[in-house]
């Protein structure tokens, strides 16, 4: 598994968005080895998007967003789950992708017990149920994903042929005019069609 670089977040939101859909998901847990492939992702592009946490400006909730890409930023959210974003865009801009779905790969009985569940469709198709099938929670905030230590994200080693479809953004009430969901078409663990 080759991991992303700094380069490969350090672009356009949009663009990173879209080349992270097929990209391995991976959470270290001691020995453990929990991986999933990213099926769903949101862009969030900071000032010019009202349904950006950081569209009026820097706050302590958002400052990762407006450092170097590549980073986590994880945040509490309904007062009931973590969801994980990976940091884009160059230092001062900020700008963000949400993981909202993944295809669990490789350490599935261990994300069914920290899920509390026994069915592995609905185990990862939605971004607090992914954040709980892999245990990231707020302590992984601000975690540099390139150095391939408890969170990062690789490149498969076969590429896989997909399409790609793309919509309006879930759970927002703002930004509605913007098609910056996107995810691999006829995946089974997309979290809405």
């Amino acid at each position: 598994m080759k991991l992303l670089t700094r380069s490969f977040y350090a672009r356009d939101t949009l663009t990173v968005a879209k080349a992270l859909l097929g990209k391995l998901l991976v959470r270290r847990l001691g020995k453990k080895l929990l991986i999933g492939k990213i099926v769903e992702v949101e862009a969030y592009k900071g000032f010019e998007d009202p349904a950006s946490h950081a569209y009026k400006g820097k706050t302590f909730r958002n400052k990762v967003m407006f450092g170097r890409a590549g980073h986590a930023y994880i945040y509490f959210t309904y007062g009931n789950h973590y969801l994980l974003n990976v940091t884009t865009e160059k230092i001062g801009v900020p700008g963000a992708v949400l993981i909202r779905a993944l295809e669990p790969l490789a350490g599935i009985e261990t994300m069914l017990k920290l899920r509390g569940i026994n069915d592995t469709k609905n185990l990862t198709n939605g971004p607090g149920k992914l954040t709980k099938a892999l245990n990231v929670t707020g302590e992984l905030n601000g975690l540099d994903l390139t150095k391939g230590d408890k969170l990062f994200i690789c490149k498969p080693k076969n590429k896989e042929k997909f399409e790609r479809e793309c919509s309006r953004r879930i759970g927002i009430k703002v930004g509605l005019d913007k098609l910056w969901r996107f995810y691999i078409k006829d995946n089974p663990y997309v979290s809405r069609k």
